[in-house]
């Protein structure tokens, strides 16, 4: 495996889980929320990470697993192993409460809002908790961009950036709960940060967990399990989170023209690439 290509995947992963903090500083920066723009962002995410996991990473991942096995055994594989993915981002969801749950929507007007204030000055605890929810729904997220981009670096950038604008609102979800109960934006920018890092050290723990074993006679194997898990983790991070949250923030209709503009961008940049 190229080093250049290990670097490129480890950077994109930083990338991708930092941007948290980009959203931290929306929260900080901005006067009002702008409900359109970030409905048409995360609806044009959700459209790129789909039209990917179908198109692109799980016919990927059913042809070196067909290739090891025979069509029906690696086909059969393919979707157990792209279900598991799901499973895996569901039962993490799942195990964290509601109301730590970092996808739950707030816009940057409640920075000024004075009885959103007097509700998280008594919820430092809970700021914590939330930072620390984002950390363990993006760490598989992590995993995901680094072996994409390990596979295909240009299918790793469209998944990083994807990711990036997915993280921005979780970025504006650690932020104002933490600021509101430490009243410190210094600390609410930090653990918004900190909280991207998660990604990174998803990628890291796939590089040394699971690279050693993509050097083995069992490679194709290994290669066409994770990726189809990737695909099953981007697709349900899509359908659970990103256009929910994308029509809470807005209308229907823009987060459907989002979604449809990711895809029709991934196959015209796909195109370019046969």
């Amino acid at each position: 495996m190229e080093s250049a290509n290990i670097l490129l995947a480890l950077s994109l992963t930083l990338f991708a889980g930092l941007s948290t903090g980009i959203g931290s500083a929306i929260a900080f920066l901005a006067k009002r929320t702008n409900t359109k723009l970030l409905t048409l962002s995360l609806g044009f995410s959700a459209g790129v990470m789909i039209y990917i996991s179908f198109v692109e990473i799980f016919q990927e991942a059913r042809e070196s697993l067909i290739h090891h096995y025979n069509e029906f055994e690696g086909t059969l594989y393919t979707v157990i192993a792209f279900f598991g993915g799901m499973l895996l981002i569901a039962l993490i969801d799942k195990f964290i409460p509601n109301f730590e749950n970092p996808h739950e929507i707030r816009g940057i007007e409640e920075m000024d809002n004075k009885k959103a204030a007097y509700k998280f000055n008594r919820l430092y605890r809970m700021g914590l908790m939330t930072a620390l929810a984002v950390g363990v729904h993006n760490f598989p997220e992590g995993i995901a961009t680094f072996m994409s981009a390990i596979t295909d670096p240009a299918l790793g950038v469209a998944i990083a950036i994807a990711i990036a604008i997915h993280n921005i609102p979780e970025g504006i979800a650690v932020s104002v709960p933490i600021y509101y109960a430490t009243g410190s934006r210094k600390k609410a920018f930090f653990y918004s940060f900190l909280s991207g890092l998660s990604e990174p050290i998803g990628a890291l723990l796939a590089y040394f967990l699971l690279m050693p074993f993509m050097n083995s006679g069992n490679h194709e194997v290994i290669f066409g399990v994770i990726m189809a898990g990737v695909a099953g983790i981007m697709v349900f991070i899509s359908l659970d989170e990103l256009l929910p949250s994308a029509e809470e923030y807005g209308e229907h209709h823009i987060a459907i023209y989002g979604l449809t503009g990711g895809m029709v961008v991934m196959a015209i940049s796909l195109l370019f690439l046969i």
